[in-house]
This record gives C-alpha cells, structure tokens and sequence, in this order.
C-alpha cells in the first residue's frame, strides 16, 4: 500500500475503507509501530491533544462532564490529558505550562479559585485556546459554559416556600467562586421576594462533600428557631446533610425538607430520593466540547458566557413544614 493510505489509516481517516484501515492498524500493532505524534505535530502544527482541568475528579458532577467531553473529543480523534487542581492555582499552572511545553491544541478547564485573568490570557497568548466550564473567571476574554446557577437554587428555594416553609437554610458553597456567589444571591432573591428573613445564622458556608454535609448536620439541628427546610449547595452535601439528619433521630422529607443541586445518579436513589435541581453538566460538557474543536478548526474565538436552563426534579426529600412541640 501507498505511503499515503498508511498514514491516513494510522490517522482513522475516512477516506480509507474500513477493512484497510484495519488491515493496517493490525499490521502495525504486529511489527510493534508506534505513531510519532511529535514528528507529526511538526507538519500539522497540531497535536492531537487537548488538556483537560478540573477541582476533583472524585466529584460524580465532573465526572458527568467529562464523559461528554470525552464522547466529543473521541469524534474527531484527539486525545485528552486530565489534571485536579484542587483548587490549588500553582498545580493548575503546572499543568497549562505542561501542555504548553507538549503543544496542547487547547483546553477546557474549571479554574481554580483565586485564578487570574491573567494566566488565561497568557496561555491564549501562545497559542493555547481557553474554554471555561463550570465557573467564570471575572476579565477572562473566553467562551464559558456553565448551568444558571442563580436561576436554579431560586427554583429549589421556591420550591420549599410553595410549600408552606418560611425558615429556609443554605448550606455549602464559597463566595469565592462564581457558582458559589450565584447559588447564594438566587437562594437570598427568591426568599426576599417572597417577603421572607435571612438572617446570617441561616447559612453554612463551606460545606461540598457528602463529609461536610454529614458533619453541618449537627450545628444546623442545634440551631435556635431551627429552619424547618435547607437548601445545598451540591447532592453530595445534601446527602450527607440527610445521613446526618438521619442518625440524629429525624426524618429527612418529613421532619426537614432538604434540597440537593447537580441532580446526580445518586440524588435518584438516596434515601429518600432527593430533590434536586438538574443543573446540564452533560450538555455544558458537550457545548464546551465543541466550542474548542470549533475554534481549532479555524473558528473566532467569541467571549460569551452559555447558561444552561437548570431544571427542578421533586422527590421525597422535600415536603410540608413539621413545627416542634
């Protein structure tokens, strides 16, 4: 065979017929050929490669994300480098140094708190496309997907007022992301204009793992005029806010009303199933996705900001207010 049908068969082209490309790929895993990506980069000017950085992969809500970035990205055969930064900025600069030393082809990233401008436009500055998802970073001149955070807790938080609850924590979340900003002014903006109080004391900030959660459980059940409802930041801590709540003797549902955000496969079979609010992790994965495989086909870069509509789903975490005796 040509020089020419090797090459596009090692490449999955589809101007080679299936059964070549086969053919070809079988041949070569057999002789022990490895494809140099590196000497290639050097005629295409691209690496096939795409870097891929998140707060914790552990997280069942990245995971989701990242299935459909992964989907997308298998389409048109680049192969993704996944790096944690555990919200630590240096380990996240490490990595964008790192990918910019292997000739990246871009990446998607939910930046670290306390990320600059800064190093977003440094690595768009040498040839690394940016594409934000989850969080927004305030100046950054790049696309961003990410749920409407504002909006949904608002419909979690309407939802317990429609029925019939007044005193209405928030636990989790930090003013120092996006989302944790947003969470919170749409929790404060429904109970508001409902005419209902916010005192400080109602909110735990904080809390994002099902540990946390566990461990808010106890202060929260101590409070004097305890809320009859809470409204969490993410289903991991409403989980471990309910287990919490559990262990202490009360029923989640029916003695506290608890609502989740994410609306992970989890949230469907806690006990008791949890309300939640579906907050578009797949799509905002599949749309940041494309965003970047669009810009690396030639596309302009477009600074805006896509919100996807979140959606309440009611479950049995979630009832009419019980008062204590």
């Amino acid at each position: 065979m040509s020089t020419a049908t090797v090459s596009l068969a090692l490449r999955d082209s589809p101007l080679v017929a299936d059964t070549t490309r086969d053919r070809i790929k079988e041949h070569a895993r057999e002789i022990g050929y490895i494809y140099n990506r590196r000497a290639a980069s050097l005629r295409t000017s691209r690496s096939g490669i795409v870097g891929v950085v998140v707060h914790d992969i552990m997280n069942p809500f990245f995971a989701e994300i990242l299935r459909s970035i992964e989907s997308e990205l298998d389409r048109s055969r680049q192969t993704f480098l996944l790096s944690n930064h555990y919200d630590q900025v240096e380990k996240q600069r490490t990595f964008i140094d790192t990918l910019l030393q292997l000739g990246a082809d871009g990446v998607i990233m939910s930046p670290a708190i306390g990320t600059p401008a800064a190093d977003i436009a440094m690595a768009e500055d040498n040839g690394l496309p940016v594409v934000l998802i989850a969080r927004s970073v305030e100046h950054a001149n790049v696309p961003v997907f990410r749920g409407d955070d504002a909006y949904g807790i608002g419909l979690a938080t309407n939802h317990l007022i429609s029925l019939g609850h007044s005193r209405i924590a928030m636990i989790g979340g930090t003013d120092q992301t996006s989302t944790g900003r947003d969470r919170y002014q749409g929790y404060v903006a429904a109970m508001r204009k409902a005419g209902l109080a916010v005192p400080a004391e109602w909110r735990f900030p904080g809390p994002r793992t099902k540990q946390a959660g566990f461990e808010a459980a106890g202060a929260f059940l101590a409070m004097k005029n305890r809320p009859t409802a809470a409204v969490c930041w993410n289903d991991l801590v409403a989980i471990g806010l309910m287990n919490g709540i559990l262990r202490a003797g009360y029923q989640p549902g029916v003695d506290i009303s608890v609502t989740g955000y994410d609306d992970l496969e989890e949230a469907a079979i806690a006990t008791p199933a949890l309300t939640t609010v579906w907050n578009g992790q797949r799509e905002v994965g599949r749309r940041a996705a494309l965003a970047l495989l669009d810009r690396l086909g030639g596309a302009p870069a477009h600074a805006t900001q896509e919100l996807i509509r979140p959606e309440l789903h009611v479950r049995q975490s979630t009832g009419r207010p019980v008062e204590r005796l």
